[in-house]
């Protein structure tokens, strides 16, 4: 089974670097070493601000995709109809598995992300700038850069900057989640759609952006308009960092230029002819078959024209010695195990969703895929967040993307191939799990297990743990084929102990 992406992997640039200058020479660039690499900044005023992100189509770098010049335009509104002070927060908060761009900028370019949100918030007037992260290397090479710059442990004279560590879950990403952590609540979202550039952090009007977003930033006021267009596609200017990985010899942050071809991409990281179909996107994001990867180029539109979405900008090719239905569930299971737990439609629909799939995986013919179907789209648009529709677009993609492979499990019962594992799901152990005496960074996996002899099909472990149980056909148990995430591991635990049947259990595999 694949191992999860090391939190930092190796960073590669395609032509000549921007993001990543200067990495070459150090492991990471402190304040000297990043001014010696990039220059000093300019300041730019609210308007100036706004009209160069508008000259260079910036858009977020987190998912969405959204314009920063409309964030920016809001949030001054806001400030002008209420006369509040603004907040800046940078979402560090990389919950997808399949990427790790963010945790290589807030690792060993700190610098570079802190001069767009320090840039935005003196061109705004904020009072604040918040980054939220979840990983310890992205924690600490952060509250370094502040210290260095003189804005730690202390109120500075125009703006206050802190660091705020969330759990490292998908839903930390959420950028509600993350307003709602940085106010001392629970990194959960609220349940209410209020925007942050209206309402956000400690209810004032707040730009909240992915942490590239605000390196690009940077980038774009040093260079101006005119020199951040010098590469990248027409519409889309400038570069962009990928996370590659799946069927290459080794997961890569690259930067590469707006506009270039996939299949060059992935050339060069090593991955080698006919992979079967490429994830584009992350988890929330969606699967090119692979005459469609082989015609994508990589922006918005470029991948948006082939059904593909950039998103997080994870790129994972998948090799042809793995059944892309089975890899599909894995993930599909993951997500369910991965909702917030207060949404009905997400708490019941994703464990739904992915069982369906499950089905169809296993032989269960048209009548599965139906349930599929109707089970995304009963998800879809009912959260308190977008990880229902994210869900719903990734496996429905797989539907799209795989049609010989679906037909083979829907028609013959299976395509004959293994479930090799390659995406990067994190352990269920979690990365800071103790290793029980095993060796240094290994831990135990529990999953879960039914004595077959005992079970007799009551059906209450479902209600209890339906991200990781459904009832089957036959009115059984069906468990999934992932292991117990450490956020649903009390649950898990309560599921076996009131098992009327004594059948359930919780097994420790081996390390990982």
């Amino acid at each position: 089974m694949s191992p999860a992406l090391p939190e930092q992997p190796a960073v590669l640039a395609l032509g000549r670097p921007r993001l990543l200058a200067g990495l070459d020479r150090a492991a990471r660039l402190d304040r000297s070493a990043h001014l010696s690499a990039h220059g000093s900044l300019p300041q730019h005023t609210e308007a100036q601000l706004t009209a160069l992100a508008e000259a260079v189509a910036l858009r977020g770098r987190g998912g969405a995709g959204f314009p920063f010049a409309r964030k920016l335009r809001a949030v001054g509104r806001a400030v002008q109809r209420r006369g509040a002070r603004p907040a800046v927060v940078v979402n560090g908060c990389e919950g997808d598995p399949t990427s790790r761009k963010d945790a290589v900028l807030l690792a060993r370019a700190p610098h570079l992300v802190l001069d767009g949100a320090l840039l935005t918030a003196a061109a705004l007037g904020a009072g604040s700038v918040v980054v939220g992260v979840t990983r310890a290397a992205a924690e600490a090479s952060v509250r370094e850069a502040l210290a260095e710059r003189g804005l730690a442990g202390r109120r500075a004279p125009s703006v206050r900057a802190r660091v705020v560590r969330l759990p490292e879950r998908l839903v930390s990403g959420e950028s509600s989640a993350l307003l709602r952590a940085a106010d001392g609540g629970l990194p959960l979202p609220p349940g209410r759609h209020d925007r942050a550039s209206r309402e956000g952090l400690g209810g004032a009007p707040t730009l909240l952006s992915n942490a590239e977003t605000f390196a690009q930033l940077a980038l774009a006021a040093r260079l101006g308009a005119e020199g951040y267009a010098a590469t990248g596609a027409p519409g889309e200017p400038g570069t962009l960092l990928l996370t590659v990985s799946g069927a290459v010899p080794e997961p890569q942050v690259v930067e590469v230029p707006g506009g270039v071809p996939l299949a060059y991409v992935l050339k060069v990281c090593g991955a080698g002819p006919g992979p079967q179909g490429v994830l584009t996107g992350g988890c929330h994001g969606a699967w090119l078959d692979a005459a469609a990867a082989a015609r994508a180029r990589v922006s918005h539109g470029g991948l948006a024209d082939h059904g593909g979405v950039l998103g997080v900008g994870a790129v994972l090719a998948l090799p042809a010695d793995t059944c892309p239905l089975g890899e599909t569930v894995r993930a599909a299971h993951w997500l369910a195990a991965e909702s917030a737990g207060q949404c009905g439609p997400c708490r019941s629909g994703l464990p739904a969703l992915a069982g369906a799939l499950a089905d169809v995986a296993a032989g269960a013919g048209q009548g599965a895929l139906e349930r599929v179907r109707e089970a995304a789209g009963a998800v879809r648009g009912r959260g308190a967040c977008g990880h229902p529709d994210g869900a719903a677009r990734f496996v429905l993609s797989a539907l799209s993307a795989f049609t010989d492979d679906l037909a083979a499990h829907v028609l013959s019962g299976g395509c004959g191939r293994p479930t090799a594992g390659v995406l990067p799901l994190p352990s269920a152990a979690g990365p800071d799990a103790p290793a029980d005496g095993g060796p240094p960074g290994s831990r135990r996996v529990e999953r879960l297990a039914v004595d077959w002899t005992l079970c007799e099909g009551h059906g209450l472990c479902a209600g209890l743990l339906p991200q990781l149980v459904r009832i089957g056909p036959d009115g059984y148990p069906s468990l999934a084929d992932a292991g117990v995430p450490d956020h649903l591991r009390g649950r898990a635990q309560r599921a076996v102990r009131r098992c009327p049947a004594l059948a359930l259990r919780l097994d420790k595999e081996g390390r990982h």
